[in-house]
């Protein structure tokens, strides 16, 4: 190599790196990020991630229930750079258009049903009597609020689509009225009482269950709400849950279990924010780590919001 060309190739060095740094340093200030419980692993990892690319950044990442995080900032006007929801409807149903504009699908999950060692008759337990064993007065179960949490709702779902599926008339019914005093507003809310030994089993994503190291029984598909081929079976079963305004119910139902992610229109650092979902979508990065912790990436996914993402997300999406 000449000497010339290597005072050029450093040069061009340099100044990449310069400009790199100075890109980081651009970004700044606090990224506040609304969050569906289950995604509180992973989007841990992503966040120290990315604030370590760009320390100039805080993450503040606060979990609740996908529909409670949606009314805090359609009902409560709170801040919020990005919103990312265990089921993508409810960014279309309580925020387009008047919070949002766009909505993503990035990640899946599936249905199960959770336990730990000390659980009663978790010895006993297998894919085929798991709705005898929960059932049975001797034994508890969690499940979240179908208001306030997609898992509820998606736990409804579930004993509907298992009735069907096993033969056996009535069984949502009695599931629906057994143990109602451990409904709680979030599923992650649940492992405290599952650790505790106060109940038994939780309707959960696999995810979680994964994440947090606990047993699991594996669902059938005509059951888990994980197979998208299957939209027409799980389209039979519904649960009526509250709606945008005080005492509507809207009708949900049953459907493959996708993610969402948007940036609400009062963003109040919206570059950032920006940044934050190029980083998370991005295969090799946050999908990356979205994977490990046991939630297939959807990306890229078909969205009705195509034209209205900002040009540097459209490659996360499909317009067809």
């Amino acid at each position: 190599m000449n000497k010339t060309l290597g005072i050029i190739l450093a040069a061009a060095l340099i100044c990449s790196v310069a400009f790199a740094g100075s890109k980081a340093k651009d970004l700044s200030g606090d990224l506040v990020i609304f969050h569906a419980g289950s995604l509180s692993v992973p989007l841990k990892e992503i966040a120290d991630a990315f604030m370590k690319e760009h320390p100039g950044v805080k993450v503040i990442r606060e979990a609740a229930g996908s529909r409670n995080c949606a009314r805090k900032i359609s009902d409560l006007n709170r801040p919020c750079d990005v919103m990312a929801s265990a089921d993508y409807t409810v960014i279309d149903a309580l925020l387009i258009p008047d919070h949002a504009s766009w909505n993503i699908k990035f990640a899946a999950n599936e249905m199960a049903i959770v336990y730990h060692d000390e659980s009663r008759l978790a010895e006993k337990i297998n894919n085929d009597n798991w709705t005898e064993i929960l059932s049975n007065d001797a034994v508890r179960f969690g499940r979240s609020d179908p208001n306030a949490d997609p898992c509820g709702y998606r736990a409804v779902l579930t004993m509907k689509l298992a009735e069907n599926y096993y033969k056996k008339p009535g069984l949502a019914d009695k599931m629906l009225a057994k143990d109602n005093k451990y409904i709680r507003p979030k599923e992650t809310d649940l492992l405290a009482l599952l650790e505790s030994n106060t109940i038994d089993y939780i309707f959960l994503y696999r995810s979680v269950a994964e994440q947090h190291g606990l047993k699991f029984i594996l669902l059938p598909d005509e059951v888990n709400l994980k197979r998208e081929s299957l939209t027409p079976l799980y389209e039979t079963v519904s649960v009526d849950i509250s709606g945008k305004a005080p005492g509507e119910k809207i009708t949900k139902k049953g459907a493959p279990m996708i993610y969402g992610v948007t940036i609400p229109t009062n963003s109040p650092n919206p570059k950032v924010a920006l940044a934050f979902l190029e980083f998370m979508l991005d295969k090799d990065k946050g999908m990356k780590i979205m994977e490990k912790n046991g939630q297939p990436s959807v990306v890229p996914s078909f969205t009705t919001t195509f034209k209205k993402l900002p040009r540097s997300l459209k490659k996360f999406a499909s317009s067809h």
